[in-house]
């Protein structure tokens, strides 16, 4: 028996007894996480979800977490800035071995559901002086007509940014431009792959132009 699952916005095959390397999840070594979101169920019987199948799961135990081979990322800008830049970042995985496939009943069980250790951007966090604690990430505040989150700077100040990208960065948690300013070379490779960016903050300069928006308001 096999089973299709979907995590870290990837799919993945896998049976009993397999091991396989996934975006990092909440969980330490030795315990043992459920995946829900269970896409396929093949073997004897092939069952397919809608998207996904009813009472199906897959359980396995964390092995490692651990970061993956560094990976080059080469930016350069041809017309608006004439300037080039070389990152490299090694993304954080989490190392599990499949214990079991469960057809059904998978509410039941009491294990802990497989969650992203990064369900809740850093870079929704507000900024805190050094020494003392950030504070939490404020709930997100209701969208007005042009898709900007009451309260919160307009990002379609920034360039790229229309109403419906404002919108999906405010549902991220990211509502201000003391935020993007604020974000690591982590932050943007993991932004850039949780809302499908493609590269677009580097390309478009987005942390420059925050800062100076940040620096216009002080």
């Amino acid at each position: 028996m096999f089973a299709v699952l979907k995590t870290g916005g990837k799919q993945y095959k896998v049976a009993p007894g397999d091991t396989l390397r996934v975006e990092k999840l909440a969980a330490e070594a030795g315990e043992t996480v459920q995946f829900n979101e269970v896409l396929m169920l093949g073997g004897d019987e092939v069952r397919l979800g809608a998207p996904f199948v009813d009472g199906a799961a897959v359980q396995a135990e964390v092995l490692d977490q651990f970061k993956g081979e560094k990976v080059i990322h080469y930016v350069r800008r041809r017309r608006k800035h004439s300037s080039k830049r070389t990152k490299g970042h090694r993304q954080h995985l989490t190392l599990l071995r499949v214990t079991d496939i469960l057809a059904s009943g998978a509410e039941g069980t009491g294990v802990k559901a497989a969650t992203g250790a990064g369900s809740v951007p850093r870079a929704a966090e507000a900024v805190a002086p050094k020494g003392k604690p950030a504070a939490t990430a404020k709930p997100q505040a209701a969208a007005s007509a042009d898709g900007t989150a009451e309260g919160a700077d307009d990002l379609r100040k920034l360039s790229g940014v229309g109403p419906k990208l404002a919108e999906k960065l405010n549902a991220a948690g990211i509502t201000s431009f003391a935020q993007i300013a604020a974000w690591t070379e982590e932050d943007v490779a993991r932004i850039d792959e949780q809302l499908s960016f493609k590269g677009r903050i580097e390309r478009e300069g987005w942390i420059e132009q925050a800062k100076a928006l940040v620096a216009e308001k002080e």
